[in-house]
């Protein structure tokens, strides 16, 4: 324990900065680790971000809550390990280098050389290290940043080509296609990101195709937006249960326009929700069907030289697909399984024949047709439609009137290069696939062991994407990655190394067969273009080469759990104790990214769970639910908030905004807000009690008091604390963090600093030591420490100021007021003995009926509140006396509650009438059919009444007459008011059947006494803000001269109370004369007064 010194007045930042230093000079970070050295391991991993982009305010959301997890933890007596973590390849990294560099193409970047392009990747992805570095400290996220992770270290690529080894010796790698948006010019297959910067609005021709059937005579009609893609056609698609119609042409279509057509009697099958809308000519329907009956039927390729057959036994039949639609085109898809993601999963479901009839600088391969061999396929839409157009069609087996029904020209968003501008195509590129669908039932029973926050996102977008799961290409085409460490000789025999030691041995295994290779040495770079230029040899002497892919970057970050520690080349002790991990925390755009990885890779090369907490953030967005973008000009700059309200309100704002898993809509305004209604407040309550306490010389460890003698607010207010504390911590673990901290803003807002300081400023006035000054003292330093110690996860600074100044020992040393179950013998971070956890809590005791009892007072302080603005009694002007009507016993707060009703006395009343009186009033809808013409003179009878009570008894007893018309019950409303005088409310407490009502009764009548003490409380008011204006210290005397006019006589009591309470050293009150010119003045009721301070 420390004698506080006094607090001073914030500065948010400057008290942040200074405290950076501190940390930074006291290793504390490192020494919050190593105190909880013996405490059981609780594994925090990483997400790793990529450096070669500036850090946003979405990352500051993310690490706000990685850090509030990871300090909670800690100060539960865990050790809480944080290694950072950098995300060095892929992508991104590619695009800004080829920016930069002008390499538009990869003919381009082959020219300038992979490896000086590689080499600036490898300078480019550290470009905004700095920056993350200075943002994550600022921030005061505690991760270690100087020993991290980098996915392009050596060590981390060894150990993904180890993972990548396991899943190829389990037969979960193999070979395959995958359709990628492709640039024929550049030599390029994108991702949706780059897709995404190239779109444009095209109008291009599609085309409506008849395919003649091979058993029948008639055509099933496909449309299509991309003609080049027909030669390629090996399948048409329909909908099992969408209705078709075999249609007959019945007459010529008018006012026709462009190529194709249909002749008299020609037979058409289409689905019907489309007829109208696609057929021009007149046409009567022969028959309708479900599209089942379609399946199975074969018809005429359109280019039979283009796609050899080969063992396909399905080829050029109709196959069924359940996501076959009517929204547009004719109800059958054309499938050309090459060029597209749908027709290849369908092709390959199928056993469609997978042959290119594109090259792959987007010309027509040869052998497809005379006219369209070698020929740009962007450039052949007018060809394709005139070879359909012909008698017969581009087959010869069409109908006279050929294979085109219509030709129209389509408006639509196409995907362009935006390195050449050109149109990309949909393109099945090689590619390398783990087999996820054969590990389905594991990923799935793993995700049901996870724990996410929120539930239904495990459930759900997650749960849903895994049920769903499909084989994962993990390849790309890329330079800059992790090489797939896989060889392969012309024929297909294959090879995969998962060392540096494997790659020397079968580099070894080359030479000695004959084959040169480059030196191999223990350090060899894993990158290309080094290992690409190594050759091995398959088992029957051919060379083999390696696959030119690199893996996709997300492997690499999925592979973060045990490639961090170089496993399993060395540290095995290290990973074995921190696997499976124990929390990760990323935006829900990582469902399908980091959070699927991660278990992908743990499902297929350890058959284990990866992590076992997942907490999935919401997205950020702007004050107006917008997405924020450069273009729209509503970035937030985290800066802006740190060199403002700082660190700490931002980080609490980020939190109490909402559930951790909503969307953020971050209002700059909010942080300004929290900084003024939580962080100024907090900081003015340990003001209170620090000033006062160096005044004092109070010291906490020297001065002892007992909590249970101390009075019933003290109690109340501690007690309040731990109630508030044990729901704060249930909120942590229900991962509530937002519920939890307004419930302890509230607390401190509410029950501290607007009830508890305030109704405990006059206990520390008193300069003489006394038990009832020790007891609030120590009461603050009590509730100050423990919220210090709850604040301290979310909001790391300004507590651990606070928490220093009244303990002399950091906060985030200190442990965590509910219990340290990390610290405990045996316990796991899963497991512990719940009872001696709750043994080690250091919260004050708990008084539930104090709580509810105070709670009742502060409900009746308020409709005491509420009786004065609806009488226009001004709240300063005291009453005589208040009465609780019925409800609990309250007397150990009458002198609170007096003073809050501003009351002289308070009683006990058990009769509520005793202060109302019976009004009466006819009930129209009985009296008028019984009174009819009398009606109005009964009813003034009834609210003339001059005794309402004898009237009422009268009425109850039966028999009473007016003008002779006899009254009950019924004829007339009773209503109670306060008689004359007073003034009421009641309270309902509690409910249901607990239930109960309870009444607060005023007197209203005033006297000179009453008069006095109000206008005695007004002027003090008003000069206590006088000297908080002119900035008086707490213990500094005024001169004060008061004058009145218009007021009621002011007794010399009230004047010395007045003295007294503002600290004057000398009080004048002027009954007349002029006041100075400089003199501050107010009204209240009428009455002028005016005062000088010096």
């Amino acid at each position: 324990m420390a004698q506080p010194n006094a607090a001073g007045d914030l500065d948010a930042v400057a008290l942040e900065t200074a405290l950076l230093e501190a940390w930074g000079q006291e290793n504390a970070f490192q020494s919050s680790i190593d105190s909880r050295r013996s405490g059981a391991p609780f594994i925090f991993l990483e997400g790793p971000p990529t450096a070669n982009g500036k850090p946003g305010i979405h990352h500051v959301v993310a690490r706000a809550y990685k850090d509030l997890v990871c300090r909670w933890k800690t100060m539960e007596g865990f050790l809480v390990e944080r290694k950072g973590g950098w995300d060095t390849h892929g992508l991104p990294v590619e695009i800004e280098v080829q920016k930069r560099l002008d390499l538009m193409s990869n003919e381009q970047i082959e020219s300038f050389g992979m490896k000086e392009f590689n080499q600036a990747c490898r300078e480019s992805v550290w470009t905004y290290e700095e920056s993350w570095r200075e943002m994550t400290e600022r921030m005061g996220y505690w991760v270690d940043l100087d020993n991290p992770y980098v996915t392009l270290d050596n060590n981390y690529v060894e150990s993904c080509w180890w993972a990548l080894k396991q899943m190829f010796s389990k037969d979960l790698l193999y070979r395959g296609h995958k359709v990628l948006p492709y640039c024929p010019q550049t030599g390029t297959s994108y991702s949706s990101h780059e897709v995404a910067q190239g779109y444009k609005e095209v109008e291009e021709p599609s085309v409506y195709v008849k395919f003649k059937l091979v058993d029948q005579d008639a055509s099933i009609l496909a449309w299509t937006t991309t003609p080049w893609t027909l030669p390629g056609n090996v399948g048409l698609a329909v909908g099992p249960e969408v209705t078709y119609v075999r249609v007959k042409i019945t007459a010529d279509a008018e006012n026709w326009q462009g190529a194709g057509g249909a002749a008299i009697g020609e037979e058409l099958i289409i689905a019907k929700d489309l007829m109208k809308e696609v057929l021009r000519h007149h046409a009567e329907i022969l028959e309708e069907f479900p599209g089942s009956e379609l399946v199975g039927k074969a018809y005429e390729p359109l280019f039979p030289d283009a796609v050899p057959r080969g063992d396909s036994q399905t080829a050029w039949t109709i196959l069924e697909a359940d996501w076959v639609t009517t929204t547009d085109g004719t109800g059958v898809v054309h499938t050309a399984v090459m060029y597209g993601e749908d027709d290849y999963n369908l092709g390959m479901a199928a056993g469609l024949p997978a042959h290119h009839t594109v090259e792959m600088n987007g010309s027509f391969c040869k052998g497809i047709h005379p006219q369209l061999d070698g020929r740009y396929v962007k450039q052949c839409d007018a060809t394709i439609i005139e070879l359909l157009s012909n008698p017969g069609g581009s087959n010869g087996k069409g109908p006279q009137s050929g294979l085109l029904y219509r030709e129209k020209l389509y408006s639509h968003d196409y995907p362009h290069c935006w390195r050449t501008d050109h149109p990309l195509l949909y393109y099945a590129m090689d590619s390398w696939f783990v087999r996820m669908t054969a590990v389905k039932d594991r990923l799935i029973e793993f995700n049901s062991q996870t724990e996410w926050a929120p539930d239904w996102v495990g459930e759900g977008r997650f749960g849903e994407w895994i049920r769903n799961v499909k084989d994962w290409a993990i390849s790309r085409e890329r330079y800059w990655g992790t090489p797939i460490p896989v060889w392969r000789s012309e024929d297909g025999q294959m090879k995969c190394v998962g060392s540096i030691a494997e790659l020397q041995q079968e580099v070894a295994l080359a030479v000695a067969a004959g084959f040169e290779n480059p030196d191999c040495p223990d350090d060899v770079d894993l990158h290309r273009p080094i290992v690409d230029e190594f050759t091995f040899v398959s088992d029957d002497g051919k060379p083999m080469k390696r696959e030119p892919f690199v893996m996709d970057c997300w492997f690499d970050s999925g592979c973060a759990s045990f490639a961090q520690w170089h496993y399993p080349f060395e540290n095995k002790d290290t990973f074995d104790s921190s696997y499976p991990i124990d929390y990760i925390c990323e935006g829900v755009d990582q469902t399908r990214g980091w959070f699927y990885t991660l278990l992908a890779v743990s499902t297929t090369v350890f058959d284990s769970i990866s992590y076992k907490r997942c907490l999935s953030l919401g997205l950020i967005l702007d004050a107006e639910g917008k997405k924020m973008s450069k273009s729209k000009g509503n970035i937030v700059d985290p800066w802006d908030h740190f060199n403002r309200e700082g660190a700490d309100a931002t980080r609490w704002y980020m939190v109490t905004a909402g559930a951790p898993w909503s969307p953020l809509k971050f209002d700059p305004n909010g942080v300004r807000e929290t900084y003024a209604k939580m962080f100024l407040t907090l900081w003015n309550v340990y003001k209170f009690h620090a000033d006062y306490a160096a005044l004092d010389g109070f010291d906490p460890e020297t001065s002892v008091n007992d909590i249970s003698s101390r009075p019933a607010l003290d109690r109340w207010i501690l007690s309040r604390m731990s109630s508030v504390a044990s729901e704060y911590h249930n909120d942590f673990v229900s991962w509530n963090f937002h519920k939890a901290c307004r419930d302890l803003e509230d607390f401190v807002v509410n029950d501290l600093s607007n009830w508890y300081v305030r109704r405990s400023r006059r206990r520390l006035w008193d300069e003489a030591e006394n038990e009832d000054k020790a007891s609030c003292q120590h009461t603050l330093h009590e509730i100050l420490v423990i919220i210090c110690r709850l604040m301290a996860p979310i909001s790391p600074f300004m507590v651990d100021v606070i928490h220093r100044n009244l303990t002399g020992q950091p906060v985030h040393q200190a442990a965590w007021p509910l219990g340290v179950p990390g610290s405990l013998a045996g316990a796991t971070s899963d497991e512990w003995d719940l009872e001696a956890a709750a043994a080690t809590a250091t919260i004050p005791p708990l008084d539930k009926k104090l709580e509810e009892t105070m709670s009742l007072v502060r409900e009746l302080a308020e409709a005491g509140r509420r009786i004065r603005v609806d009488a226009g009694r001004r709240q300063r002007l005291p009453c005589a006396q208040g009465w609780i009507v019925a409800g609990p016993d309250l007397s150990i707060f009458h002198e609170i509650l007096s003073e809050e009703l501003n009351v002289e006395e308070i009683a006990i009343e058990q009769d509520l009438n005793r202060f109302q009186k019976v009004e009466l009033a006819p009930n129209f809808r009985t009296l008028a059919p019984k009174a009819r013409a009398e009606v109005n003179a009964v009813s003034n009878e009834i609210k003339n009444a001059q005794n309402p009570d004898q009237m009422l008894e009268a009425i109850k007893a039966g028999g009473m007459q007016i003008l002779g018309i006899e009254i009950d019950e019924n004829d007339v409303e009773i209503r109670r008011t306060e008689r004359d005088g007073f003034a009421a409310e009641t309270v309902t407490i509690g409910q249901g059947e607990n239930a109960f009502q309870v009444s607060l009764v005023l007197d209203m009548q005033d006297t000179p006494l009453l008069l006095s003490k109000g206008l005695a409380r007004d002027i003090t008011r008003r000069i206590q803000a006088k000297r908080k204006e002119m900035d008086f210290e707490i213990e500094a005397t005024i001169d004060l001269q008061v004058w009145l006019q218009n007021a009621p006589e002011m007794f010399e009591s009230d004047q010395t109370w007045v003295a007294t309470e503002t600290r004057s050293a000398a009080a004048v009150f002027h009954s007349e004369g002029q006041a100075p010119a400089n003199a501050d003045s107010f009204t209240v009721d009428g009455i002028s007064v005016q005062f000088t301070v010096e």
